[in-house]
């Protein structure tokens, strides 16, 4: 049976919540591979809005295993919260519907502190974190120093983990003008969440592999963009993980022959939270509109986003770093009623015509778009479930982003309501 990878190709916020859940109907594992509960997801079922930031997206759909991988880093006590939250709501989680990779690493206390301290401190240029502290665990986790699931199980092992974890954490705290950590506390806090945690752990390497030889689908669940990726992304304002596509394998300990369709979900127009280059950004009329219309917030921190028009350059780019077979296009309803729209096909740098996006941020920044005009359409595209309720101009639209982009539109999503989807090919097709 099919296995399908879902990633932002943009920089986050595409709306691959609305996706995963819709595709999470026809798949029997949903996974996370990568990220934290900086990751953002919102969810309009039946009218009930769900906002999940560390849970799977599959967690609301009944009879479905979720899967949180071992290249999510994870913050329990926050995991712990996120489950009462949506239990409140009516979804059950169990140990039956939700497992946790043993080898996941985890985000302490440490983690935020040390996040919000250097960011606070940081003169030069922000990044621009959520603060959350996922990049300061990833650091720990290729540091060999990080306090994994599995450690919450043996006291002393969990004392040696968290020595080992300290011996770097206040050397830096001293730097920073920050009191020494705890340990005492630390601990105790990590035995009393402990069992709650161990609960859900399990070898899901194992798991994913008997699943896929049972023949199960499996949804592979990205967060963030793309152009956050931790190699591929606009370095340095971009997440601690790799986000592509091929970190679906590694993040769950299932092989790379195991993918059979990737889909990049894009947005109809480009939006980014934070700091960085973007080189469509709008500070006029038609990006304040962009945002209006398209309530553009982001779900983890609420802050705004910056809008602009869609990049064809950059979504050509992250489909080939992560070979993506299909996307599925986001918020073309939020265009409705624009005269004009802009599509950038390239770059000009110091007057040179670039078809890609350079790796030297300083060579980013200085970077010009190329703009390629479409006639807009007066009638609305909300609600449209076909082909044939969409107008010709917004058709035209979408079928010029093919072009540019080299890859093929599988799905058009006309309104966050999961049932405003246009399916063009079903990524779970045998």
């Amino acid at each position: 049976m099919a296995n399908v990878v879902v990633v932002g190709a943009q920089w986050g916020d595409e709306g691959k919540g609305k996706i995963v859940d819709w595709l999470s109907e026809r798949a029997d594992v949903i996974a996370r591979f990568q990220g934290g509960h900086n990751a953002g997801h919102t969810l309009v079922i039946d009218g009930e809005v769900y906002k999940l930031h560390a849970l799977p997206s599959g967690v609301v759909r009944g009879g479905k295993l979720s899967v949180i991988g071992n290249g999510v880093v994870l913050d329990p006590w926050h995991l712990l919260g996120e489950i009462e939250t949506i239990r409140a709501q009516g979804v059950e989680i169990t140990p039956e519907t939700l497992m946790i990779a043993e080898n996941t690493p985890l985000i302490l206390p440490i983690h935020s502190e040390l996040d919000h301290a250097r960011e606070n401190q940081n003169s030069v240029a922000k990044i621009g974190t959520t603060g959350r502290g996922i990049g300061p665990a990833y650091e720990d986790k290729v540091g060999r120093r990080a306090i994994r699931v599995a450690d919450l199980a043996d006291a002393a092992t969990l004392e040696t983990r968290v020595d080992r974890a300290l011996a770097h954490h206040d050397a830096l705290r001293r730097g920073l003008g920050l009191a020494p950590v705890d340990r005492g506390e630390l601990l105790a806090k990590l035995r009393e969440i402990a069992p709650k945690v161990l609960a859900y752990a399990a070898p899901v390497w194992k798991v994913l592999n008997e699943q896929r030889k049972a023949g199960k689908r499996i949804l592979f669940e990205g967060a963030q963009g793309a152009l956050l990726d931790i190699d591929f992304g606009t370095y340095p304002f971009v997440t601690s993980s790799n986000v592509i596509a091929g970190q679906a394998a590694t993040g769950t300990g299932i092989g790379p022959g195991a993918i059979d369709f990737v889909l990049g979900i894009v947005k109809a127009y480009t939006t980014r939270v934070g700091e960085g280059p973007f080189p469509t950004e709008l500070e006029d009329a038609d990006g304040q509109m962009l945002g209006e219309r398209g309530h553009e917030f982001g779900t983890t921190t609420g802050r705004k986003r910056r809008c602009g028009w869609f990049d064809a350059c950059l979504v050509r780019q992250t489909c080939a770093t992560s070979g993506v077979n299909g996307i599925a296009l986001t918020k073309l309803d939020v265009l409705d009623g624009f005269e004009t729209l802009k599509i950038c096909t390239g770059y000009t740098l110091d007057g040179e015509i670039l078809d890609y996006l350079p790796t030297a941020a300083d060579q980013q920044a200085r970077c010009t778009p190329v703009y390629e005009e479409m006639p807009g359409w007066n009638e609305t595209t909300e609600g449209a479930r076909s082909w044939a309720e969409l107008p010709a101009g917004a058709i035209k639209y979408v079928r010029r982003i093919e072009e540019l982009i080299n890859c093929p539109v599988a799905m058009v999503s006309t309104s966050p309501e999961r049932e405003d989807t246009i399916l063009v090919t079903d990524p779970f097709a045998d």
